[in-house]
C-alpha cells in the first residue's frame, strides 16, 4: 500500500518494552472495510481493532493510547473515507 497518515503522539506510550511515540496509519482497503464489520463486539471495539490493523499494532497497544492521541487516529480513519 502506498500512503500512510503517520500521527505523532501528545502522549508516548510503551508496548512490550518498546516507545511508540508515533503510528503509521495506512489506507484500509474494502477488504480491511469488510473484516472490521464482520467482527465480533459493539462499533467502538470494531473501529479499534480496524485502527490496530491500520496501524500494524496489536489491539493492546491502542488500547494504552490516551484518549487524544485515539481522536487523531480516528480522524486521520475519516480522512481516508473522504
Amino acid at each position: 500500500m502506498g500512503h500512510a497518515e503517520r500521527i505523532r503522539l501528545h502522549y508516548p506510550i510503551e508496548h512490550d518494552g518498546l516507545p511508540i511515540q508515533e503510528i503509521a496509519l495506512r489506507r484500509p482497503t474494502v477488504g480491511d472495510h469488510l473484516a472490521a464489520q464482520k467482527a465480533a463486539g459493539t462499533d467502538a471495539e470494531r473501529e479499534i481493532r480496524l485502527i490496530a490493523n491500520l496501524a500494524e499494532l496489536p489491539t493492546d497497544a491502542i488500547l494504552k493510547l490516551d484518549m487524544k492521541d485515539y481522536a487523531q487516529l480516528q480522524k486521520a480513519l475519516g480522512g481516508f473515507l473522504q
